[in-house]
């Protein structure tokens, strides 16, 4: 499986693929091609039934799309979800007959814990995993399943915070909010992941489906409310107002690797900004 932004290894029933889009692990078109192209082959693969995805940078698992190419990468996403979405397109992630793990290190925020979230589990490292809603900052609502995963996740109260706050949130804080299923230290993590991927992956595939299809139909919220969030962001991305801070952002290095280290204090200081101008 050769791809552009990802280094796949199989071990028996199990797929690894590292994402590796530098610089900062941008979710661009060419990352989505890529996803799509392997979530396609891995279900094309009967002798695969675990599917583990983690990062090559230990700064950024998935930092957010690349806000510059949406009609780009939304062209991408159709491939497998049917229609421009990135919200249809994790959803088919999570109804996919494999058992998807999230192993996450470095920065999660927006499309990249969307999509951390549309896998069937997520464990972090403790020391360096961080986790962030941010659209709301920009006058938006997360488009790919932020608000139904986070509402059902951590609860009404928790996910308003988390989204309307734009914060960084910790491994340890995730934890105790629900939002991942563990953290774990850094060292311990992969070779945690690793056994777990391998464990699930010794059970008949049929109980991995049974399990998924009853989960989903309890958890997963329906499609239209997918395909809502998406068109409401798609709407809301293109207003002068969010064009405007996003311009304002970018002077500020957004979209930058160093940067976005701190892009909870950047988008803090952004409103602070806006706030002393009224």
């Amino acid at each position: 499986m050769p791809f552009e932004t990802l280094n796949v290894n199989k071990e028996r029933a199990v797929l690894f693929a590292e994402i590796a889009a530098p610089p900062m692990n941008l979710l661009g078109p060419e990352l989505v091609r890529d996803l799509v192209s392997l979530i396609q082959e891995a279900e094309a693969d009967d002798a695969i039934s675990v599917l583990v995805f983690k990062s090559a940078d230990k700064e950024y698992f998935i930092s957010h799309v690349d806000v510059t190419r949406i009609a780009e990468y939304r062209e991408q996403a159709a491939k497998l979800a049917g229609e421009p979405s990135l919200g249809l397109l994790f959803r088919r992630l999570s109804t996919s007959r494999l058992v998807t793990i999230a192993q996450i290190e470095g920065r999660a925020r927006a499309a990249g814990n969307e999509f951390a979230l549309a896998c069937d589990m997520r464990f972090a490292a403790r020391e360096t995993a961080i986790f962030s809603q941010f659209e709301p900052a920009f006058g938006q609502l997360p488009g790919a399943g932020g608000a139904q995963h986070l509402a059902r996740l951590l609860g009404r109260g928790r996910a308003i915070e988390v989204m309307l706050s734009a914060g960084d949130y910790d491994a340890d804080l995730a934890e105790r909010y629900g939002w991942i299923n563990r953290a774990l230290p850094a060292g311990e993590l992969d070779s945690f992941v690793k056994a777990l991927a391998h464990r699930i992956s010794g059970f008949p595939a049929a109980g991995q489906l049974a399990v998924k299809d009853r989960i989903n139909a309890i958890t997963l919220a329906p499609v239209e409310d997918f395909r809502r969030d998406s068109d409401l962001f798609g709407e809301a991305v293109r207003t002068p107002e969010a064009q405007s801070r996003i311009q304002a952002a970018m002077k500020r290095g957004f979209q930058t690797r160093g940067a976005e280290l701190a892009l909870a204090r950047m988008l803090a200081e952004q409103g602070g900004d806006r706030v002393m101008r009224r």
